[in-house]
Formats: structure tokens, sequence, C-alpha cells
């Protein structure tokens, strides 16, 4: 996969979704439609630059074109693509940055611009919009289909229990006190823990490591890139995690894993069937995604619940 800089010999089919390492996530079963419905088109990926290391182990994006958000419009002549893909959303900002590049196939939502196109539908599965998105434009996609590649590194651990104590919105952060009681646990049974995050959860890690007597070497927020993450999920034996790109690289390899909502409904971002168990209790959800506090569907999930989960589905790696 390259960095787009300028375009090849083949037509461009651009696919626009640029938002987090999840999202990139429930859109690949789309991308995996799309590239199977355009075999020689050279299909790029918008999106933030960030992703590169994840996004070339979709396999099915020749090239990347990095995209922090949508406050400008992508920097491309208009007429230069030939298929545009809104995979971001239907809201006026990413409809304008696929308009400008005035492609000869645009596959987007219903919009007052595009009267005749799919109707957008609210509370569905995140998976299933965008394959259906693609599917009405004649590339069937099946929202199952969220398999990635397997890095070629060797993981920092196999078998390992992997803990992912952050989440990017204090909504989705479950208590520092319950993953270290999971830890624990786990720990007693025998299973090596490593703990995993980006920076700002360092903090968290540090002090579910404190209290449980993890190693420091195990300790792996804020030290490990995509590729690594990416390569010890999918060696891991299980995972446990707030709703977070974690859960959807473990779903992507089909890594057992545990998964605690808050704000976001299970209906719509759960994971695919699997070894997976989703915990939460939509009846107290307060849905504010964008909180600094858990949400309480998340906060009545406990320890016990994740510990149970975690043994039922675990593997022997």
């Amino acid at each position: 996969m390259r960095i787009f800089t300028e375009p090849s010999d083949r037509p461009i089919l651009l696919a626009l979704r640029a938002l987090k390492l999840g999202d990139l996530l429930v859109a690949v079963p789309a991308l995996h439609g799309l590239r199977r419905a355009y075999p020689d088109h050279e299909l790029v990926f918008a999106g933030p630059g960030w992703l590169e290391p994840v996004a070339a182990l979709v396999g099915d994006i020749d090239a990347l074109l990095p995209t922090p958000g949508l406050d400008d419009l992508l920097p491309l002549e208009p007429g230069i693509v030939d298929v545009a893909v809104n995979l971001h959303g239907n809201g006026p900002e990413s409809r304008a940055v696929i308009d400008a590049l005035e492609p000869r196939v645009k596959m987007v939502h219903r919009s007052p611009s595009d009267p005749d196109a799919l109707p957008w539908l609210d509370g569905i599965l995140e998976r299933h919009r965008w394959a259906r998105l693609v599917s009405a434009f004649g590339a069937p996609a099946d929202e199952d289909d969220v398999a990635i590649s397997v890095p070629d590194e060797e993981p920092l651990a196999r078998g390992a229990a992997v803990i992912h104590v952050g989440a990017f919105y204090g909504s989705r952060q479950w208590p520092v006190e319950r993953f270290a009681a999971v830890a624990a646990a786990l720990r007693e049974d025998g299973m090596r823990v490593m703990l995993t995050g980006g920076g700002a959860d360092r903090e968290r890690a540090e002090a579910v490591a404190a209290a449980v007597g993890i190693p420091d070497e195990d300790v792996l927020a804020g030290r490990t890139d995509l590729t690594a993450l990416a390569a010890l999920i999918a060696a891991a034996a299980v995972v446990v995690t707030a709703d977070t790109g974690a859960a959807h690289v473990a779903s992507a390899y089909g890594t057992p894993s545990v998964i605690v909502f808050g704000p976001a409904p299970v209906a719509e971002w759960g994971p695919p069937a699997g070894p997976h168990i989703a915990l939460t209790d939509a009846s107290l959800r307060r849905g504010d995604a964008f909180a600094d506090t858990p949400d309480p569907a998340l906060l009545a999930v406990t320890a016990d619940d994740v510990l149970a989960a975690a043994r039922r589905v675990r593997r022997t790696v």
C-alpha cells in the first residue's frame, strides 16, 4: 500500500472515512465488496494518516490519502476520481467532499442533492450500514466479512489475556479497579496479562499494574504501535476492553473478546457472530458519547460479569 501523492495509470475508486480505528474496521466489509466489484481500480482510502498500519492490513486498499478530518476538501482535481464512496456519514461536510470530486459514479446516501440515492437509516448496525450502501450500488458486501491480515512481525506474546484499559472518551472508561480485579483473577488462572492502550491511557494501565503486580514489560499502553497491537491481539487468548478500536481488531481476527458497552448501543456497534461477548445494561444507557464520566450502562457491568465471560470464551493459543 502506498501513500497517495499522484494518480497511477489505473482509474481511481476513492472511499472516504476520516475517523478512528474502529470506524475503519467496521467499514472493512464494504471495502472488501468494493474491491471485488472494481478489481481494476486503484482503491484509495481517504482517512487519517496514523491508520496506515491497519489500512495496509485490510488488503484491499492500494493507497492511503491522509485525511485528518473534513475541514478541507481533498487535494484532488475534479474528475480525477472515477468512483467516490461516502463511507464517512451523510452530513453536509462529507457530502461536500464527495461532490467536489465530480466522480463518474457517486455512492452516497439520500440527501436533498441526491434525492434518488439510498435512504439513510438510523439505529442500524454500522457494519450493515456501509455494506448495504455499496451493495445498493452493485458492489455486494457481507456485513460479517470483517477479516484483515495478520502482521508479519512476531507478537510480543502468544496466548495472553490482553486487557485494553483505555477509551478515547470518559463515557467509555470502565473503572480501573474493575480492570484490576479481572487482571488479578486471570493471573491467578495462570494467564499472562498484557495491558494495552494509548499514550493517554498510560496512567490507568500503571494503576492496574501496581494493584495486581503486573511487570513493567507487560504494561504496553503508550509503548506499542498499531502493528504491534494488531499482532498481539491476533495471537491472544482473550481480549477484554470497552467499546474501542481494540474490540474491532479482535473481531477482525476472530480472537475471543469481552466488550463492555456504555453510550454506544450493541445493536449498532456490536461484534459479529463468533467468540465475542458484549456486556451492558441498555436500560441505564445515557447515550452521551462525549461525556467526561462513564455511562451508567457501562458501570452496570461488574468485574465478576467480565471475568465470567472471559473464562467462557478464552482459547488456548
